[in-house]
């Protein structure tokens, strides 16, 4: 049984990381907006590849503040090789060199509730802008791609979720990497279909970053490929208070003793 002190438990942030400025300060952006939601409990952020702080370096900041028990909280939309394996390898090093503090591992934040949310007030900002009926709109939902069976099946599963409600004929997934099907063969077939006037597409990314530039290069190749298609595009996630939200849910979930106020 894990202290019910709850000065006792902190929260590891860990982030994938980025060669992307904006997109680190985005990263930090959020584990402020965490850091206030969880307060008074201790949270410090770590990145797993690129830039500092690292997970081992986070792990021993959370230990100078006294914590005797941590929830490790992935910010990963999926649970694929980092999440399965690269992040439990680090974590269980750290572990190794203190095992007298408590580990809890919370879920990749993927469909929690808020994020669905989230996808869904990002898609309905980009279809705003659509000149078209309905009838006569498609959305593309693109994740970043995996090996990993389960991530694909989980982007596919939340593309049907967030789609369900949205106001448009058709619905499908695209990867831009590792997956099938890619996103420009996905792009051409709609547009080539001659069902649709407008086509949207959603990059389902949390910041800013190469990623989603190259996304949105793929959908302005496609434009002049198809000129007489409407093409627009979602915006990324974001630093927003639903991501903040959702992982303070997933480590609730994770780690049962853990009280946040």
């Amino acid at each position: 049984m894990i202290d019910r002190d709850t000065s006792a438990h902190g929260v590891l942030l860990i982030g994938h990381g980025t060669r992307d400025d904006e997109g680190t300060s985005q990263f930090f952006q959020l584990a402020s907006r965490l850091a206030e939601l969880i307060s008074p409990q201790p949270l410090e952020p770590a990145l797993l590849e690129f830039q500092s702080p690292t997970i081992p370096q986070a792990w021993d900041a959370l230990l100078a503040r006294g914590v005797q028990a941590i929830c490790a909280a992935p910010l990963l939309l999926f649970a694929a090789g980092h999440a399965k394996q690269d992040i439990p390898s680090v974590l269980a090093e750290c572990r190794s060199r203190t095992p007298w503090i408590h580990l809890d591992h919370a879920r990749p934040i993927s469909r929690h509730p808020a994020m669905i949310r989230l996808s869904q007030l990002r898609l309905q900002e980009s279809m705003s802008r659509s000149s078209s009926h309905a009838a006569r709109t498609a959305v593309v939902m693109v994740g970043r791609g995996s090996h990993d069976p389960c991530a694909q099946a989980d982007m596919r599963v939340l593309a049907e979720i967030v789609g369900h409600r949205a106001l448009a004929a058709y619905v499908t997934t695209a990867f831009y990497a590792m997956a099938e099907p890619r996103v420009p063969s996905v792009l051409d077939e709609l547009a080539g279909s001659g069902r649709f006037d407008t086509i949207v597409v959603q990059p389902h990314l949390l910041f800013a970053g190469r990623l989603f530039q190259a996304i949105l290069n793929l959908v302005r190749e496609a434009s002049i490929r198809h000129p007489p298609i409407q093409w627009l595009h979602s915006d990324y996630l974001g630093p927003d208070q639903l991501v903040a939200q959702a992982i303070q849910d997933r480590c609730i979930d994770g780690a049962g003793a853990f009280e946040f106020q």
